[in-house]
């Protein structure tokens, strides 16, 4: 009978498990959700795993073999509970499927207002507070310098949210 279950992949194969798997007729799932992430210094939107290197599979175990999916190119083995894999109820696969979350930022993005550590330059190791963006690649930070505050423009790869 045909039902849901979680399979667990190899690390930054989840792409080539879900190909492979598709090709084989089985029905496949990835929950993805956008967020705000700094990466390689500048602000962008990312599309992500909701749960990284885990895909729902549907399937018949009496047509398609579960070694058969397990031998599949970037699949490292079933989340079980006990000896048989672990069945997804189809309600949860649902909920999953029209789950579009919106706005999400990464708890490491700083905002107005944020403590942050200046990580690299003459400021290494002060703390200063977020400021605002300035570009794409930097952004303005409030130093307490000498008991005033200054404003410092910073590359975003020179700083951490504290």
């Amino acid at each position: 009978m045909q039902a849901w279950y979680l399979l667990y992949c190899k690390r930054g194969q989840l792409q080539r498990a879900q190909e492979h798997l598709e090709r084989q007729s089985v029905n496949c799932l990835t929950p993805t959700i956008t967020l705000e992430k700094i990466q390689r210094g500048k602000r962008t939107m990312v599309n992500e795993p909701l749960f990284p290197n885990y895909l729902f599979v549907e399937f018949d175990p009496e047509v398609i073999h579960t070694t058969t999916i397990s031998a599949t190119r970037g699949v490292s083995h079933f989340v079980r509970f006990g000896a048989h894999p672990a069945v997804v109820p189809s309600s949860v696969i649902h909920q999953l499927s029209i789950y579009k979350p919106e706005n999400i930022t990464d708890p490491d993005t700083p905002y107005t207002g944020d403590n942050v550590v200046i990580t690299e330059g003459a400021f290494e190791g002060l703390v200063a507070i977020f400021s605002e963006p300035d570009g794409e690649a930097r952004s303005m930070l409030l130093l307490n310098l000498l008991n005033k505050q200054v404003r410092q423009s910073v590359k975003n790869t020179a700083f951490r949210k504290v």
